[in-house]
């Protein structure tokens, strides 16, 4: 017996070396997984059936589990990056459906890694996420309380895209 180790058996095993994926370790953007080619268990089933949900939807689990890739997993989906998905479960349950991947506003408070203890750091955290929203859809940032302005807010989103607005919290 003989064992050939020729350019083409070497290139062969570059090549499988080359697309062998990535453990995600403290990888909690879905756009970043993917462009990494990390590995990445199927959850997009949920999310079409969360995203058909009609109700406001309140995930509560323990630090670790998944929470913030979930969120920003969401987050591309509503924003309507469907290139992110390809070959995942949800690109064929979308397959027949034309109001699938249209963009929304999304709004995604991610409050991670702050110390939110007392409120006045809770409002300066939302005040800044507003402010850089209001700039966006509205151009010109507001005085009035927090819970006015992000009415306000939602409101001029929704005007401005004619679609409902998405509301992500992580934290």
């Amino acid at each position: 017996m003989s064992c050939h180790s020729g350019s083409a058996g070497g290139e062969e095993l570059k090549r499988l070396v080359s697309e062998r994926k990535k453990l995600p370790v403290g990888i909690q953007s879905f756009e970043k997984l993917i462009e990494s080619n990390a590995i990445y268990v199927d959850k997009t089933e949920y999310i079409y059936r969360l995203s058909h949900e009609i109700t406001p939807i309140f995930l509560s689990r323990p630090r670790r589990f998944g929470k913030s890739l979930l969120l920003s997993t969401l987050r591309a989906y509503w924003e309507g990056k469907k290139e992110l998905f390809k070959g995942l479960a949800i690109e064929q349950l979308e397959a027949d459906d034309p109001e699938a991947w249209k963009s929304y506003p999304v709004f995604y408070f991610d409050l991670n890694g702050q110390d939110h203890s007392k409120l006045s750091a809770l409002d300066d955290a939302l005040a800044a996420h507003l402010k850089q929203w209001e700039q966006e859809y509205i151009g010109t940032g507001s005085n009035d309380p927090l819970p006015i302005r992000f009415n306000n807010l939602l409101k001029k989103a929704h005007e401005k895209t004619g679609q409902r607005c998405v509301v992500l919290v992580d934290g």
